[in-house]
């Protein structure tokens, strides 16, 4: 097996997440997980390793926290998801992707291990996509030795394929609406899933939360006897100073020991100051426990982070970004950092969605803020046509242009700004990793 046919393999099993209407039929529980492990030799207990759930910024928490451990001189595994352009960036060891070459060797011993436990009756069902890529990170993970690993959940939490960890320490960050049609349609429902990472005794990060979410995740942790820290009241962040370039700088003291830090991510918006506490907490309780992580190495690693595709600056003048608002809260937060950054500016908005996104909710968010909305189709089967995004959502934006084609709408807005103005890509992940790609290609044309 190559890697070619690797990735068509992984295709073959389907959709990572099955269509609306799937899911109360899909198969969703541990057992599949479960069985290949014990079948690999248990790789995801080589190593210790922080568990990471939540709606919005479990992805740059687990990006702090790994680069806040690689600092420290920690050899790190990251386990992360979705991809933006190709699906080894899902599988890191000390930030570098898995090669091809190791991508298909270890999907190859684990199909012929899926093949003998079928045949052997000890699975009742093929594992899934995502069961299959997060096997591949934990076995790749033990087989380079990493002394600590990252993983961040892929949906919910509770049946998480990653959620057969036993982690030594876990994250929550802020549970909000998405994903209802598996998670639950209320708050605290979808905080129940979430909170299901939750392990006895195992220390807990949460961030900050609405009230009803809190209740939920506490209520649980105390449930499992799991002690907790909760960010906002564990920490104390001083009014920040000038943001620069997009990205905000605080200093945070530890209430219970006077202890502080300067936490300035070069990830631009101010929500990344929330995210990167998380992991600074997380690092707080590991080096209480032994882990030699300096004070020096927390710093050093929330400012080297890197997470693209989330406020992903391209270009100047114009300024073109790209930032994966796929539901309410994140299209919430991309509107914050224009009020901050871009005040009195003219903004070109280029969307796409997929269908079960609510795109109703987000266009009336961001349509407002926007001279002109391109609406336009990220290349998947899932995405909303352009034509029904113009019929649901024409009437928020002062003026709307549909042209389907992502790259030919990329295009427009990039030639219709004058260089003072601002191009932003977003609502969809699928869109900002089809761009990306494409971005580099575009350069490499012009150069």
């Amino acid at each position: 097996m190559n890697y070619d046919a690797a990735v068509k393999y992984l295709l073959s099993l389907g959709r990572e997440l099955a269509a609306p209407t799937q899911a109360a039929a899909a198969k969703f529980d541990l057992e599949n997980s479960h069985v290949l492990a014990e079948r690999l030799g248990r790789p995801d207990r080589a190593y210790p390793t922080a568990h990471v759930a939540g709606t919005n910024g479990k992805g740059s928490t687990a990006a702090f926290l790994e680069s806040i451990l690689r600092c420290a001189g920690f050899r790190t595994g990251l386990n992360t998801s979705p991809h933006l352009a190709k699906i080894n960036e899902r599988i890191r060891v000390s930030g570098d992707e898995i090669s091809d070459e190791a991508f298909a060797a270890v999907l190859r011993r684990i199909q012929e291990l899926i093949e003998e436990l079928l045949a052997k009756g000890k699975l009742r069902a093929h594992p899934t996509y995502f069961e299959c890529v997060t096997a591949m990170a934990m076995e790749h993970f033990a087989q380079e030795h990493v002394d600590f690993g990252v993983f961040e959940v892929g949906l919910g939490g509770r049946l998480d394929a990653t959620n057969i960890l036993q982690p030594a320490i876990t994250i929550i960050t802020r549970v909000d609406f998405d994903h209802e049609n598996f998670l639950g349609h209320s708050l605290r429902e979808i905080a129940g899933e979430k909170a299901g990472i939750l392990k006895p005794y195992v220390q807990a990060i949460i961030a900050e939360q609405r009230e009803e979410a809190r209740e939920v995740i506490l209520s649980r942790a105390k449930e499992v006897k799991a002690p907790v820290i909760e960010v906002p009241s564990a920490y104390r962040s001083e009014d920040a100073p000038p943001v620069v370039a997009g990205c905000a700088r605080s200093i945070v003291h530890e209430a219970a020991t006077g202890w502080s830090c300067e936490v300035a991510p070069r990830l631009p918006g101010r929500f990344q100051l929330q995210n990167a506490l998380n992991a600074v907490a997380a690092a707080r309780v590991l080096a209480a426990r032994g882990y030699r992580i300096s004070d020096e190495a927390i710093e050093r690693g929330i400012a080297d982070a890197e997470w693209p595709g989330r406020l992903e600056k391209l270009q100047s003048q114009p300024e073109v970004y790209l930032d994966g608002a796929h539901n309410p809260s994140a299209a919430q937060e991309l509107a914050l950092f224009w009020r901050e950054n871009f005040a009195g500016r003219k903004l070109w908005l280029v969307y796409g969605a997929l269908r079960d996104k609510a795109v109703d909710e987000i266009a009336g968010v961001l349509f407002p803020f926007a001279h002109e909305v391109i609406l336009t189709e990220p290349r998947t089967s899932r995405a909303i046509s352009a034509r029904q995004l113009e019929e649901i959502t024409a009437h928020y934006a002062s003026g709307v242009r549909v042209i389907a084609d992502a790259e030919q709408a990329v295009e427009y807005a990039i030639g219709k700004a004058a260089a003072e103005d601002a191009v932003f890509i977003t609502g969809s992940l699928y869109l900002v990793g089809q761009i990306r790609h494409w971005w580099k290609n575009r350069i490499s044309n012009l150069v």
